[in-house]
């Protein structure tokens, strides 16, 4: 293998980490809505793949190259996953499942966690579950407070793309359009 082999399948392998970083933070940032973001983050993804393509395409009498293709696919797959942890956009629901709930939730409270209690009943006892709304950055730290005040505590975690449920108001009765999506307003009677 010349240098020249050697340099070329080193570039195809680089182009396709970058190739396939991009396009996992993509895809996330497609499922997460954020549109703009994703398209500036395809159109390099694209020309990256296409050069990289070429190069392999074009050079068949290199199989090496066909080798350089898949490793920097695989490369670029576990760093894409790496990065986007790093970079942990967007927000989570978490909810905790606890039998500390008032504990817990004046920990949270302190903490400056806007959090939502629910009582409720199991057949182990009674718990609370303790919904907290939280950048995803934070997770980790949640889980680290939540786990110090109940060992037990059980966490569920679901990423989110809208909410601020403790942040906006309700809408006035007045200015709230009748809709299909709420069919409880007419089961309870309320009319707009």
């Amino acid at each position: 293998m010349n240098i020249t082999v050697l340099i070329t399948f080193c570039l195809i392998v680089l182009a396709r980490i970058t190739d396939v970083s991009l396009d996992t933070i993509r895809t996330v940032s497609i499922i997460q809505g954020r549109r703009a973001f994703a398209a500036v983050l395809g159109f390099f993804e694209a020309v990256v793949y296409i050069c990289a393509a070429a190069k392999v395409l074009l050079n068949m009498n290199q199989p090496v190259y066909a080798i350089a293709y898949g490793l920097g696919f695989a490369a670029g797959t576990y760093l894409g996953m790496v990065i986007e942890q790093r970079l942990a956009f967007g927000k989570q629901l978490v909810f905790l499942l606890t039998a500390k709930g008032p504990e817990l939730a004046k920990v949270l409270h302190a903490g400056d966690y806007r959090v939502a209690e629910v009582k409720t009943h199991t057949r182990d006892g009674d718990l609370t579950i303790l919904c907290v709304e939280i950048p995803r950055r934070q997770a980790q730290n949640l889980a680290r407070l939540a786990s110090a005040v109940d060992e037990r505590c059980v966490f569920i975690v679901h990423d989110i793309r809208l909410a601020d449920f403790a942040v906006r108001k309700a809408p006035k009765a007045i200015q709230r359009k009748r809709s299909w999506f709420f069919p409880l307003e007419r089961v309870l009677g309320n009319s707009t």
